[in-house]
């Protein structure tokens, strides 16, 4: 089926794979368009035995039945009532289609993809218990040009080994008790209760739990009140500021502690050195409460075992780390970003943050899980750069840390377990779309380190920071392969157009890049426009669309924009997409862009340069209006999109 990407992919099984998926599938569409009216119909149970090891593991398979319609719902996939049974119907027809050309053609050997997953799926409960590989039920990895090396693997192992451990500190019933003693839980407990009271009152069929809204209040309290941020200490002798200067040796009482790294804060006034050990103790960050990242996730983690939140810490090979709270009433793991006071925001670091994101894995006291897919939603791109280990490795390695790990616990915790290991897949590889949380930047540390590490937002420049939208298609957009956009210079709006006509307030609210450009009222005149800052001898601004997230890529652009030049000032308007890029005129009129179809990502940009004299910065203008002149738009895209 052209523009399905589910069935594509579910074609490049083999045959005897196909069609044993292909039969299940089209009875799931089946009973459907035969039973319209039957809600068990309409609903397929995750944990399901028949789903768990003959569906989901095969590549394609759960992909077809999102494209059908079917949606996630905690432990279930649902068809709503308000789905297209034409869409169902239609992909049920290609791979019917797709079967019957198959059926005269011999079998072929098993693939290697569901020869592994077999493996796992027919072994002894206790080395299965990491359930069904993740890499069966992705898009199939890319080979990288160069095997990675056994040095590598060792490296890596020990990172796993290392982790694993290191959280069942958080199990020391004595260290738990000493967090609950500087937690104010009863506090966090009773707010918690009034905030449910006042959910459920508003909406009555709200699934939150107590133990969901503690989760927010923890946060809320961990970063307000109880951990600081360290960029660099104040200096310990005459209190001035200080600058990282390198490492120092770390002391017997810094390594009792598991600091290994002791930073030099630097003071150039009075020439004294502030020693900051990276603690790596959950017992010693109760008594500092300070650090960065990995300071403020490993206590974070240890609080939440302390309230006996079920909870693991997450490791990102991009140098970041937070935790993961599972909630009994959601029947998932919610992201918890202590640093940034984030709960449910698993784009913002791939999305707002701009991550190049490869590794992200879940340790716990039972277990570890790769959960990258969670927090991405450019998984084809993620697949690149997995090239430190190779996957079956990995899957092996994990495998095996997990049934030494669970050689103790009943058969009831590890059904448990898998079951919710069927969701959390289910989960990886549902469609997502970013969040208006998810958007932004990071807000731990100075903007200096985080430009350092590029965590500003995407594309984003120290100066520039504070302008980090990214406009993603919205469902509704998706479904009319629509983005239309417009702005309003004499009333200060965007409207978006193909989202029901939204309104969003403020020139620089939707802006992806800004620098030296501000908006000018001109009282006496009655005039508006946007200009650079006086001073500066440029400025630029830009808006970024990014289809990517909802698998769409663009397929025609028009823009219109005006712009206005006095003297020698200079306004240029730019497109790029991909690898191409184009010029238009700020004249007024929509212009139709040739050759920019088939990338995921769109960027329209201004610069203002040119002058002359002291008011140079005037003398290029965009979007220039008469407060007393009609309404009518300055900026309009009009962009086209297809199924990537």
């Amino acid at each position: 089926m052209a523009g399905s990407q589910g069935f594509t992919t579910l074609c490049e099984n083999s045959n005897e794979v196909f069609l044993d998926v292909a039969k299940l599938l089209i009875t799931y569409a089946d009973n459907i368009l035969r039973n319209p009216n039957e809600g068990k119909y309409r609903s397929i149970r995750i944990g399901n035995p028949t789903f768990s090891t003959k569906l989901l593991p095969i590549r394609g398979a759960v992909e077809c039945l999102f494209e059908m319609g079917f949606e996630e719902a905690e432990t279930h996939l649902v068809f709503p009532k308000s789905a297209s049974v034409d869409q169902l119907r239609r992909i049920r027809e290609s791979i019917a289609a797709e079967r019957d050309q198959r059926l005269g053609v011999g079998h072929s050997q098993q693939s290697p993809v569901t020869a592994s997953v077999t493996a796992l799926t027919s072994a002894p409960a206790s080395a299965a218990a990491q359930g069904p590989p993740v890499t069966a039920s992705l898009p199939a990895r890319q080979t990288p040009t160069q095997a990675p090396s056994l040095e590598s693997s060792m490296i890596f192992l020990t990172t796993l080994q290392s982790n694993f451990q290191h959280v069942m500190e958080y199990e020391n019933s004595e260290l738990q008790q000493k967090a609950l003693g500087v937690i104010p839980h009863q506090q966090l407990t009773t707010t918690a209760k009034e905030k449910l009271q006042q959910a459920k009152q508003a909406d009555p069929d709200c699934n939150l739990s107590e133990e969901d809204l503690l989760v927010l209040e923890l946060l809320r309290w961990f970063k307000g009140e109880f951990f600081s941020w360290v960029d660099c200490l104040p200096c310990n002798h005459c209190g001035g500021p200080t600058q990282s200067s390198g490492p120092l040796a770390p002391s017997t009482e810094d390594l009792r502690w598991g600091a290994q790294r002791v930073e030099n804060h630097h003071c150039q006034a009075c020439n004294h050195s502030t020693r900051f050990p990276r603690y790596n103790n959950p017992e010693k960050l109760l008594e500092t409460r300070r650090g960065r990242c990995g300071e403020w996730a490993n206590c974070f983690t240890l609080c939440c075992r302390a309230l006996d939140l079920e909870a693991r810490y997450i490791w990102d090979s991009t140098d970041h780390v937070w935790t993961e709270v599972y909630s009994a009433s959601q029947h998932r793991w919610l992201h918890c970003d202590s640093c940034e006071n984030a709960c449910d925001k698993p784009l913002l670091y791939e999305i707002g943050w701009g991550k190049k994101l490869d590794y992200v894995l879940a340790f716990s006291k039972d277990q570890v899980v790769d959960v990258t897919w969670r927090y991405s939603c450019k998984h084809p791109e993620v697949l690149s750069r997995r090239n430190k280990v190779q996957e079956p490795w990995l899957l092996y390695t994990i495998n095996g840390l997990n049934a030494v790990r669970q050689q103790s616990l009943s058969s009831e915790r590890k059904k448990e377990l898998l079951e919710r290991l069927l969701v959390e897949l289910v989960e990886f590889i549902s469609p997502k779309t970013p969040k208006q949380g998810e958007l932004g930047g990071r807000n731990s540390g100075s903007l200096a380190w985080r430009d350092a590490r590029g965590e500003t937002g995407p594309g984003t420049t120290p100066s520039a920071a504070a302008a980090e939208f990214v406009f993603v298609p919205t469902e509704k957009e998706k479904s009319g392969r629509l983005f239309h956009l417009r702005y309003n210079s004499t009333k200060d709006h965007y409207c978006r157009v193909s989202n029901d006509s939204e309104d969003i307030q403020g020139w620089d609210k939707t802006v992806w890049r800004k620098e030296s450009v501000f908006r000018k009222l001109e009282s006496d005149w009655q005039m508006v426009y946007l200009a650079r800052t006086e001073g500066s001898s440029s400025g630029k601004i830009s808006w970024k669309l990014d289809c990517a997230p909802v698998r769409m890529k663009i397929k025609t652009v028009s823009v219109r924009a005006c712009s206005q030049t006095f003297h020698s000032g200079t306004v240029r308007w730019g497109l790029q997409s991909g690898q191409n890029t184009t010029e238009f005129s700020g004249d007024g009129e929509m212009h139709l862009l040739p050759g920019l179809s088939g990338s995921s990502e769109l960027v329209v940009e201004a610069e203002l340069a040119g002058g002359e004299g002291e008011s140079s910065w005037q003398h290029s203008q965009l979007f220039r209006r008469s407060l007393n002149e009609p309404e009518e738009s300055s900026l309009e895209i009009l962009v086209e999109m297809e199924d990537a």
